[in-house]
């Protein structure tokens, strides 16, 4: 809707004659007023001419933007009444814009822009899209994003109509906000001062109103509304009194988190009473907790909030021990006294109020256990921490005046283990499940935690967004999202690439957290594995650098923050881990290089000491100096590590001796050779999957030699045949399938050096039927038939059962989710069941075990599993509970632990292949919601792995 070229009917934001004007109603909103002085100041960043501001009538300049608030601005009243613009699609409705180019709109202005509200927040919505669309990041600040400069700039004509949200309240909740955001805020706004009244301890950083109105302003320019403040040591409303007030002024709508009630901050209770009452406690001191909240709602009552009612206890934790069978009365009467409260202290009734009940961890448990609070109340239903749903609103719940809403997390600091450095919640996990949580009605709030706020930039925006308009963010168009940010913040030219990367890295940290990774996370033996995913890390981190090195200087720095930091960053971490593997194992085989391996690991953390160091001392001039305080190396429990460390990696350094000696290893082995027992033998060659493999050489002591490599077999190919041996030495082994005998064929690999011969058996198999050219589907190969879930030969819908694609999803490629209306009972495969079919050609017969990878979603239909079935041909479905009714999601649950910390479920089955031949295997739809990401068919030749195997081959379909 932007152009740099007049055409007819478009507005001259900036033409020839100059710069429009902005006028303004003074007596139309300050939070309105404020914001057309941004679009102000946005014009002037990308023409460079500044426009003037009038407030009334009589603008000077042929060309002005009208900007105001229905009711409010006497400007857009005066366009209404006259009937230049047209209000029915806004007017009354809950933060809605037009945008509109109206010509001859009032006296003296040949030609207006329109920019009208249906409230206060509407209007400024409205302001801040013309923004948008002139090339203003709404991350100009935050995430140093250039605007990039237009001489001219024409809004084109047309008219531009959005609302009301999705979501009506969508917000963000600083978070475990320590060490990064707070060191950062201490060190550019000092310490709060230290006070008596209200009590304010000396050395609290200064969140003050220079920090929340930058804030304020951003979750504005991305369409959100709704706060939730510091609060691990600070108190919003005390640390600066201005605070509240001009939250209200911008049009944000303030909050306290689930443990903290009646718009009172822990902080505040503790610097009063800590010491002499100690944590809050209603059964000891119901009296003092009742001033204590009344206090805070007076206090507040003339702003826009939404007040937490219950109680937890201090810190996180539950309010009592004893659960709800013990506490239940209790507190019912919590809620009671604070209805009241709020009754008195507003003179008005609690149902005018909007009010939440966070549903967070025990709390949750209360709610099953029959405690329910008044309809008016909105349900604030929390996932698990790790981004899954645990529990969406039943048809009853969504008929409540209050609604539902969902607390999601992109940050956690708690078990099993915390994950807080960067981002890890890939965007396709997000739209999973929160367009789920729309589906069934979670639409009245959305807020996230987004810990220290910096560096989940990317899935804070699509979160928002997203609230903002469900339909417009489908599964089909998840990526365009990305695209359409990177082209954006960087332009078109590599806006493809970046957003390729930025889908890259958030999924590959997304399949197993940064700070969960261990030695042995990736196996250094199987599949290539461990070497797989340094591989597709340094890929993506080696083009990011590439793309920063041709991009504008000005994009830079954003660009770095953005894209190159935490790519390159979790690169480095990930081949840290994955060479203190190899320590591990050269060390079990005795390798020289086993020492090689422990001092890359060294280099790598000194590699990532110094990115940090750099990003909080050097880059951009040090405006975000503490941004990367936050350990994330060296963790042995759920709690942060004081430091970044390799204490929890324990590292094996022995010298070797001086003889040289000759080592052998296989491919898919731990073991080395000389040694006795049975030979070396490479995985089994298949002319179907056509893999290559390997035969590692190494010495066990210092001294070089030479070794020599023979075959016994004309098929077989050597990379090379003859090699001086100081490091490790990768002897490839392949197969001219040309020349192999049909059927099962065996030959050898002789290596030799320093007077020893290890003798390498190799068996490849050239099956007559089906070959490479005939096969329809995929093939077992070494006794595994691995697929992807989209890779399916059929889907069969059935009514409104299906499955849909979420691409980029998941482990490996992508996910296939199951849908189907809403409350409808499960699905019986056979009858109206979607089905996706997988066609294979298996050699092996008896049992075999079928390993599907899901994704991590929880049952969240109440006292429903989460299911589904399966089969082969004609055999009955085998129905399976991934996610049994009464599964608990939380700490203690080992299941769950691991779940969340593999972002995977594996569910097994078994089932009985009597012929070889080709087979049909049927994955039905029982329950929706459910996402398969992979499917492995194991016939006793699967490794342990933590990806899987690779895909198998597959033939035409």
């Amino acid at each position: 809707m932007m152009q740099t070229a007049y055409t007819e009917g478009s507005f001259a934001i900036s033409g020839a004659s100059g710069v429009a004007a902005i006028a303004v109603d003074p007596g139309d909103y300050a939070g309105v007023l404020r914001a057309a002085a941004d679009l102000r100041d946005d014009v002037h960043r990308v023409t460079g001419k500044m426009p003037l501001i009038v407030r009334g009538e009589g603008s000077p300049a042929e060309a002005t933007i009208i900007v105001g608030t229905l009711g409010k601005s006497k400007l857009i009243d005066a366009l209404v009444e006259s009937g230049k613009i047209d209000v029915g699609q806004i007017a009354g409705k809950w933060e809605t814009f037009l945008i509109q180019v109206v010509p001859k709109a009032l006296p003296g202005i040949a030609n207006a822009l329109v920019v009208a509200g249906s409230d206060k927040r509407g209007c400024i919505y409205g302001i801040y899209e013309i923004s948008e669309r002139m090339g203003v990041s709404p991350w100009y600040w935050w995430a140093d994003v250039p605007v990039r400069h237009e001489g001219t700039l024409f809004m084109k004509g047309g008219r531009i109509v959005q609302g009301p949200p999705s979501v009506k309240y969508r917000g963000i909740f600083l978070n475990d906000e320590a060490p990064d955001l707070t060191n950062w805020v201490y060190e550019k706004f000092g310490a709060v001062p230290a006070c008596k009244d209200p009590p304010i301890p000396s050395g609290a950083a200064n969140y003050n109103r220079a920090f929340y109105a930058r804030l304020f302003e951003l979750i504005l320019r991305l369409k959100g509304n709704y706060l939730w403040p510091a609060m691990w040591n600070n108190a919003f409303n005390e640390d600066d009194p201005e605070n509240p007030r001009l939250a209200d002024e911008y049009g944000i709508v303030m909050g306290s988190s689930h443990q903290e009630p009646m718009l009172r901050a822990q902080k505040e209770w503790d610097r009063r009473y800590s010491d002499t009452l100690g944590p809050w406690n209603f059964a000891k001191h119901p009296g003092v907790l009742e001033s204590f909240w009344r206090e805070g709602i007076r206090r507040n009552k003339g702003w826009e909030s939404i007040v937490t009612l219950g109680l937890r206890g201090a810190n996180d934790t539950e309010m009592a021990p004893g659960g709800p069978g013990a506490n239940m009365a209790l507190l019912e009467g919590i809620v009671d006294a604070q209805r009241r409260i709020l009754r008195e202290e507003m003179s008005t009734d609690p149902r005018s109020v909007p009010q939440l009940w966070c549903l967070y961890k025990e709390v949750q448990d209360f709610y099953k256990a029959g405690m329910r609070v008044p309809d008016d109340v909105t349900l604030l239903w929390a996932e698990d921490n790790w981004g899954n749903v645990r529990r969406l609103p039943t048809k009853a719940e969504r008929e409540r005046s209050g609604g539902s809403g969902i607390y999601y997390h992109f940050d956690y600091h708690g078990g099993p283990r915390s994950y807080q450095w960067v981002n890890a919640s890939p965007i396709a996990k997000i739209w999973d499940q929160m367009s789920l949580s729309k589906e069934y009605g979670a639409d009245a709030i959305w807020i996230v935690n987004v810990g220290h706020f910096k560096g989940y930039e990317l899935p804070m925006e699509f979160f928002l967004s997203l609230a903002w308009d469900t339909e417009k963010w489908t599964d089909e168009r998840i990526g365009e999202f990305t695209r359409r940010w990177a082209e954006r913040e960087f332009g078109p030219e590599y806006a493809a690439e970046i957003a390729e990367i930025m889908a890259k890295y958030t999924k590959y940290n997304g399949r197993r957290k940064p700070e969960l990774l261990a030695p042995d996370t990736y196996s250094a033996i199987n599949y290539r594995e461990a070497e797989r995913v340094v591989e597709e890390y340094s890929a993506i981190a080696t083009r990011a650098e590439e793309i920063h090195s041709k991009l504008p200087s000005a994009c830079r720095d954003a660009f770095y923050q953005l894209v190159l930091f935490p790519t390159k960053a979790c690169a480095i971490v990930n081949a840290l881990y994955a060479a203190a593997g190899r320590n591990a194992l050269y060390a079990s085989q005795g390798r020289a290089s086993a020492i090689d391996a422990a001092r890359e690991v060294r280099e790598l953390f000194e590699d990532d000491l110094e990115m940090m160091r750099y990003f909080n001392k050097d880059f951009a001039g040090g405006k975000w100096a503490h941004f990367m305080d936050q350990p994330h190396l060296g963790y042995d429990s759920w709690r942060d590590p004081p430091t970044n460390s390799l204490d929890a990696i324990t590292l094996i350094e022995n010298e070797a001796p001086a003889p040289a000696s000759l080592g052998v290893a296989v491919e898919g082995s731990e073991l080395a050779w000389p040694v006795d027992g049975e030979p070396p033998a490479l995985p089994l060659f298949d002319s179907l999957g056509r893999e290559r493999h390997f035969i590692e050489v190494f010495n066990r002591g210092k001294t070089q030699f030479e070794a020599s490599f023979a075959k016994d077999a004309p098929w077989l190919t050597l990379s090379e045949r003859r090699a001086t041996l100081g490091p490790d030495r990768r002897l490839w082994v392949e197969v001219d399938w040309s020349a192999v005998p049909q059927g099962r064929s065996s030959a050898s690999v002789l290596v030799s050096g320093a007077g020893t011969e290890v003798s390498v058996r190799v068996e490849a198999f050239n099956p007559s039927h089906p070959t490479r050219e005939t096969l329809r589907g995929f093939a077992e190969v070494a006794g595994c038939v691995s697929m992807e879930a989209e890779h399916y030969e059929k889907k069969i819908d059935a009514g409104l059962n299906r499955w849909i694609r979420i691409g980029d999803y998941g482990h490996t490629l992508s996910g296939m989710r199951a849908v189907g209306p809403v409350d409808a009972p499960p699905a019986a495969p056979g009858k109206d069941s979607a089905c996706l079919e997988y066609r294979m050609y298996l050699f092996s017969v008896g049992a075999v075990t079928l390993i599907a990878t899901l994704s991590p979603t929880l049952n969240f239909q109440d006292g429903r599993p989460l299911r589904y079935a399966v089969s082969f041909d004609e055999d009955a479905p085998v129905i399976v509970a991934a996610v049994p009714a009464d599964f608990s999601a939380q700490n203690g649950n080992s299941d769950w632990e691991k779940t969340v910390m593999d972002n995977a479920r594996f569910c097994r089955t078994i089932h009985e292949i009597f012929d070889p031949g080709y087979h049909v295997l049927k994955f039905w739809m029982v329950d929706p919601g459910l996402v398969l990401q992979k499917l492995v068919v194991d016939a006793g030749g699967l490794k342990p792995s933590y990806l899987g195997p690779p895909e198998s081959w597959r033939g035409a379909h």
